[in-house]
């Protein structure tokens, strides 16, 4: 855009800008003088009055200062068509090309929505959102016009009526106090010009402006300049600023909200909403009794105005909905195909994310994660101050105090100034207090004992946290320490419909749905127990759920895989996996093989290869997944068998709305791979429904659905808590765990760390969903209650049973005794293993 900078002011003085209006009387003094001089050498008797009478100076005075007046505005005219001659001859032909304004191409930023165009991420220098003329709401331009150019639509792009006010005022002050410039003319200034007060850029302006009114008509000068002026904080435009200002969409904005935005052009930080309230109230009173004046509302509508209470956004309330994780997503992904231009070139992105679901999945995080820290006690204040007896003084500590405390969404910081065991009274940020008692500070009851440790004592200057309970009253609550994350998709297509990589972002920018590559403990067994149905075994299968002992081996150490509850013999396969039984699951990839298992759950699931290592301490989850690639894996149980990639972005637009690029997703039934089998995914929705259902994901009962699917896992030493589970429409995975991997726990577990996440997330992403079943494929048959392949039954290709053989205790045997049904299904006897069957156990294992 070409630039036209001022000239040198060095090179004038200051009367080529303010003329004196006493140079006429030095000219005369330096004329009398020189007829003194006359009057001497020639004589100055009458010959001197009549040359006093002959030029004029025995007129009356009034004569006289007409006659002045004349001269002046013959001056006047001179100079004023000289600056004209000079402006059109010299500075007209240096004034830029309009280029700029006809094709008008701001710096935008990429702007990130979900599926149903919620707000959730803006990137870029300038916050600007280009709105059309007839987009504005007509409020709005009546308030812009109140105040910078209430004769827009009469002037021809210079208003000399306001120049002319304008000049009095300067001359009355003794200087150029106001600019008298038109919108036209600051549309001039903010493309091309400097904003320095210079005659010289006064008159580029009005040249420009002159330009500009022959181009382009008046709505779209007025479109111009609403999409281009600065009003602070990052945001150019008044679509932007209200966004910014108010969380709102510039059609949704008040009156009262117009008339303040109105007043931002002429000093953004003065007038700024948040930062100035009071200031920026008086200048809104002001905007809105010029449109009274103006007749451009009613007096009723100024009234409702000017009581109306306005609300502007706080820090961290910027989006309607908290999607921090997904917005950065969307970043990273436009930043490596566009670069530097993601910043500038107006793109637009829509996710697949659902605001609802997102809304609904946040929340569940962090009500997940803070039962958690209720249930682990309190660790003590965040930090301690001296709090100085003087009440401004205090004020000013404490506000310096929680400078260093920001709010963590609900979580708000304050500094206590009283504290008993029964009542602590705290101030916040500006001054307000609260006090809480009773049930609000049972939780940090230790601290306020008269015996609390210096690090858990609650006193006069202690920083806490704050939360508001469901009645409206403040608790005393702490920041957590544990992560947790949730990421949903549609397992026809992958489309991601929520996704929340931590507790907060602004705290923990860590992506835990996908960077944090974690054991998934028993929410991997599912996939061993599909590759073996593969392979034979079925839900009837018997396993014994015996002690297993795995030698040293090649320097390594021993192995005796536990459960935690007591072996309980042969049991089903069903019922192995609805009670999580380990030595179930690892008798059962023994069996189809490690090699197998490994080849089975990467090509059909997905998994990465190097991840998923081929020993058996994978049936107890000992590999590595992310959130993100788990939910993928459980989506080809939802779907039928299809292998889906998860994505997020839909589509993309640019900034003139035209899409550059869409999803073209692999879809389940038409262009996807089907990876297993519908007769293996049906009988593993069985499975897993038995899980939900009755097995240690039975919480998911409280939803009160029959068509819900899903397993708990929970990792060695409790390190890692995870629920994966689905409805036909929707499948979701919750985790639970510490940023350097710690126990959480003796007595936590995937059921009560992640499973009330997802049972709280699902409870409002199903509302309205019915109940929905899997069609039952071709190749099942039923045995006595209970699925098979109709291959492979009882007597024709089916495993009976697995580690029943006390010489070959990982054997498998096609045998069966009795029914096979749940209701008829005959186990043999628990076997007692002897000393001497014990020690060929471990000889057998022993061996290469």
């Amino acid at each position: 855009m070409p630039i036209i900078k001022r000239p040198d002011s060095s090179k004038s003085s200051r009367y080529d800008r303010e003329p004196r209006w006493n140079d006429s009387r030095n000219d005369s003094r330096n004329d009398s003088g020189g007829r003194d001089g006359g009057g001497r050498n020639g004589g100055n008797g009458r010959g001197g009055r009549n040359d006093r009478n002959g030029d004029g100076r025995g007129r009356s005075p009034f004569a006289r200062i007409a006659l002045w007046f004349a001269g002046l505005a013959a001056i006047g005219v001179v100079i004023g068509a000289l600056i004209v001659g000079y402006a059109l001859v010299v500075m007209g032909p240096n004034l830029p090309s309009l280029n700029a304004l006809i094709d008008y191409r701001p710096k935008v930023p990429l702007r990130v929505y979900t599926a149903d165009h919620v707000l959730i991420g803006e990137f870029g220098e300038e916050r600007r959102s280009l709105v059309r003329f007839q987009d504005i709401p007509d409020q709005m331009k009546k308030a812009v016009l109140a105040i910078e150019d209430y004769r827009f639509y009469d002037h021809g792009g210079v208003d000399f009526v306001g120049i002319l006010r304008a000049g009095v005022t300067d001359l009355t002050h003794g200087g150029a106090s106001q600019g008298a410039s038109t919108i036209t003319m600051q549309v001039a200034r903010n493309f091309f010009l400097s904003s320095e007060k210079t005659y010289t850029r006064k008159i580029y302006e009005m040249l420009l402006a002159y330009k500009i009114e022959r181009a382009l008509t008046k709505d779209q000068i007025l479109e111009l300049y609403m999409n281009q002026i600065y009003l602070g904080e990052r945001a150019y435009g008044f679509s932007a600023a209200a966004r910014v200002y108010f969380g709102k969409d510039l059609k949704d904005i008040t009156l009262a909200e117009a008339a303040m935005l109105a007043g931002l052009p002429k000093a953004p930080s003065a007038y700024n909403p948040v930062v100035n309230p009071k200031r920026a109230k008086v200048r809104q009173q002001y905007i809105l009794k010029r449109m009274l004046d103006l007749n451009f509302i009613t007096r009723e509508q100024y009234d409702q105005a000017i009581a109306e209470d306005i609300r502007t956004k706080s820090a961290g309330t910027e989006y309607g909905v908290h999607a921090e994780y997904v917005a950065e997503m969307v970043r990273q992904m436009m930043y490596a195909q566009y670069k530097e231009e993601t910043y500038t070139r107006g793109l637009t992105v829509t996710t697949t994310i659902d605001s609802a679901d997102q809304d609904a999945a946040y929340k569940a995080v962090r009500k997940g994660v803070m039962d958690y820290e209720r249930r682990h006690g309190y660790r003590g204040p965040e930090g301690n101050i001296n709090l100085p007896s003087n009440a401004d003084d205090r004020a000013e500590a404490i506000e310096d105090a929680l400078v260093e405390h920001p709010d963590n969404g609900e979580l708000v910081a304050a500094v206590v100034t009283s504290a008993s065991p029964k009542q602590v009274t705290a101030q916040f940020v500006g001054g307000d207090t609260a006090t809480i008692s009773g049930e609000g500070v049972r939780f940090v009851a230790a601290g306020l004992r008269s015996n609390a440790t210096k690090a858990l004592a609650i006193k006069p200057g202690s920083i806490v946290r704050l939360a508001k309970d469901d009645k409206g009253n403040w608790q005393l609550t702490q920041l957590p320490q544990v992560e947790g994350a949730l990421v949903s998709m549609t397992p026809q297509d992958g489309a991601i419909r929520a996704l929340v990589g931590g507790f907060d972002f602004n705290k923990n920018k860590f992506n835990h749905v996908t960077q944090a590559w974690r054991q998934p403990g028993s929410s991997f067994k599912p996939f061993i127990y599909s590759a073996a149905l593969d392979k034979g075994l079925g839900p009837a299968t018997i396993i014994n759920d015996a002690p297993l002992y795995f030698p040293a081996a090649g320097g390594g150490d021993a192995w005796e895989p536990k459960d935690d509850d007591q072996p309980d013999g042969p049991m089903s396969m069903r019922t192995g996996l609805q009670k999580s039984k380990n030595l179930v699951s690892i008798r059962i990839l023994s069996y189809i093989g490690t090699g197998y298992a490994q080849d089975f759950v990467t090509q059909k699931f997905g998994f990465d290869k190097d991840k998923t290592p081929p020993y058996l301490p994978l049936a107890l989850g000992a590999g590595l997944v992310t959130p993100l690639q788990l939910s993928g894996a459980y989506s080809v149980f939802a779907n039928g068998g299809y292998r889906i990639n998860p994505y997020l972005i839909a589509d993309v637009a640019d900034a003139r709305g035209s899409v550059i690029s869409r999803a073209n997703p692999l879809t389940a039934g038409s262009n996807a791979p089907q990876t297993l089998e519908p007769r293996n995914a049906y009988i593993m929705n069985s499975l897993l429904h038995t899980v939900a259902t009755q097995g240690t994901g039975s919480g998911t009962n409280v939803l009160k659905r029959n068509d819900l699917q899903g397993k708990t896992g929970t990792t060695n030493d409790a390190k890692d808590g995870w629920f994966a589970g689905y409805q036909k429409q929707l499948v979701a995975v919750a985790w639970m765990g510490y940023d350097q991997p710690k126990t959480l726990g003796s007595r936590e577990f995937g059921a009560q760390l992640a499973l009330p996440i997802w049972v709280e997330y699902m409870g409002r992403a199903l509302r309205g969903i019915p109940q929905e079943q899997m069609a039952k494929p071709d190749g099942i048959t039923t045995v006595d209650g209970e699925l098979f392949y109709a291959d492979r039954t009882p007597g024709a290709g089916f495993v009976a049973s697995i580690g029943l053989d006390n010489t070959n205790p990982m054997a498998g045997d096609a045998t069966t005794m009795g029914g096979v049904g749940p209701a008829g299904m005959q186990a043999p006897p628990t076997p007692q293993v002897t000393t001497d069957e014990r020690k060929q156990i471990m000889d057998m294992f022993s061996r290469p």
